[in-house]
């Protein structure tokens, strides 16, 4: 690829430049004129900074340029490249003053080839999620207690022997079948279709694990067949996919009912861990156990009370030959005793009836003794109410107007009927009624002073 574009001669139009000024100025025709671009190249002295900073070489087998990728921009590459990766990078052309160096700075790298497939799996995405195969909704949750656990993966992976390992300390006692297949390769991914559907078919498991050890996108692509991906999708048999490590994604992820991020994390998702069940049996046990014993202890107390209430036969005829001769003797009794107890009877009656004989001369005496004290009560209490008679007579005199009046007071009132005690109230014309000891009268102010001696206004007549 030849980059086009115009020098102008403005810019060299100087006598003399500084190498500063003329790094400079190349520096920035470079880097406005060649937008930023894919390059594809192989990878030489790469050198990771401390800073974080990545410094290497791209090369082919014509010409090589001197690349950099700061930190912030490698953080976000997901691998470190290693001498002789064959690499693409998206970058900017820039020239380092200093040396006058000219370089890349890279702002992506991935590795070659990874674009087209890259693209092919965001279609196939896509694609997948709008025909609702991606839909929450439609994943099942994996059985706790699983009969038997399905793996499909290849009998020499290692992600094989990680998933046994994990089963066998989770839960040894759930037997494991495994349906081999490769798991890369250009017919991998038919043949784990072709598993995938012989273990639906046979249904002697409750949950399937499609599980494969880390890659590349190369190595994990059967992972992203259509093909196998509407198969997982439709499984009669719950999914659980645990492909590469936890940064990668497949399609199978997607589709799967529950997506692991490890293969040993997908064996521990199949099933509970046996020390849980066997805690959770133990709780059980104990919690039945318990039942049991307030069940019988229950049943002993409804027991004794039964027992306490039973009478044996022997023990009620015993009971009832006593009765029967209890009986006997009181009836010999009533045959032999009648006249003693009728004498016995009537010697109890004629002493009470002495007893109720009245005695009339205690009684005669002790009617005169009530007669006299009522008598001597009946003066006191009458000698008592005329000396308060009299008292209240007397008080009664004292406080009754008409001796005010007979010593020469009289009550005077307004014409509302009011006792008027205060000349100040008074006003010239007013009409008066004034009662006297005998008779009264009706008068009319002529002149009235209060205490200061002023004389008060007649009233307004309006």
């Amino acid at each position: 690829m030849t980059a086009q574009f115009p020098v102008r001669n403005d810019v060299f139009a100087r006598d003399i430049m500084t190498v500063a000024q003329l790094n400079q100025a190349v520096g920035q025709l470079l880097e406005r004129n060649i937008p930023p671009l894919w390059v594809r190249g192989e990878i030489s002295n790469f050198t990771q900074a401390a800073s974080g900073h990545w410094y290497f070489t791209l090369k082919d087998s014509r010409a090589a340029v001197r690349t950099v990728m700061f930190r912030s921009r490698a953080s976000a590459v997901g691998f470190v490249p290693r001498a002789g990766d064959q690499v693409e990078v998206r970058a900017r052309v820039s020239l380092y003053e200093p040396r006058g160096d000219y370089q890349l700075q890279a702002d992506a790298m991935r590795r070659a080839g990874l674009g087209n497939l890259y693209e092919a799996f965001l279609r196939l995405k896509e694609q997948l999620a709008a025909e609702g195969l991606f839909d929450p909704a439609a994943k099942r949750q994996p059985v706790a207690l699983p009969r038997a656990i399905g793996v499909i993966t290849s009998p020499h992976a290692a992600a094989l022997r990680d998933v046994l390992s994990a089963l066998a300390r989770r839960a040894p006692q759930v037997p494991v079948i495994l349906y081999p297949a490769p798991v890369q390769g250009a017919d991998a991914a038919a043949r784990l279709a072709v598993q995938l559907q012989v273990a639906n078919a046979r249904n002697e498991v409750d949950t399937l694990l499609l599980v494969r050890g880390g890659g590349s996108i190369e190595d994990l692509w059967s992972f992203n067949d259509e093909a196998l991906a509407r198969l997982v999708a439709a499984s009669a048999i719950p999914v659980i996919s645990g492909v590469g490590h936890e940064t990668d994604f497949t399609i199978v992820d997607f589709v799967a009912d529950v997506r692991a991020p490890t293969p040993t994390a997908a064996a521990e998702l199949a099933c509970a861990p046996r020390a849980e069940l066997l805690g959770r049996v133990g709780q059980a046990a104990q919690r039945l156990a318990r039942g049991q014993q307030r069940r019988l202890e229950q049943a002993a107390q409804r027991l004794d009370r039964a027992a306490s209430q039973l009478i044996s036969p022997t023990r009620r005829l015993a009971h009832q030959a006593e009765r029967l001769n209890t009986l006997r003797h009181r009836l010999v009794a009533a045959w032999r005793g009648p006249q003693g107890r009728r004498a016995a009877r009537a010697g109890l009656l004629a002493q009470r009836l002495a007893h109720c004989v009245p005695d009339t001369a205690r009684a005669a005496e002790r009617l005169h003794a009530i007669a006299r004290r009522l008598a001597q009560a009946q003066a006191r209490q009458l000698a008592a109410s005329q000396a308060r008679a009299a008292a209240a007579a007397a008080h009664l005199r004292a406080l009754d107007p008409r001796h005010t009046l007979a010593r020469g007071y009289a009550i005077v009132r307004d014409e509302q009927g009011r006792i008027l005690r205060d000349a100040a109230v008074l006003a010239q014309g007013q009409s008066l009624d004034v009662t006297f000891s005998h008779g009264s009268a009706q008068v009319r102010v002529l002149d009235a002073r209060g205490e200061g001696g002023g004389v008060n206004p007649a009233p307004d007549q309006g």
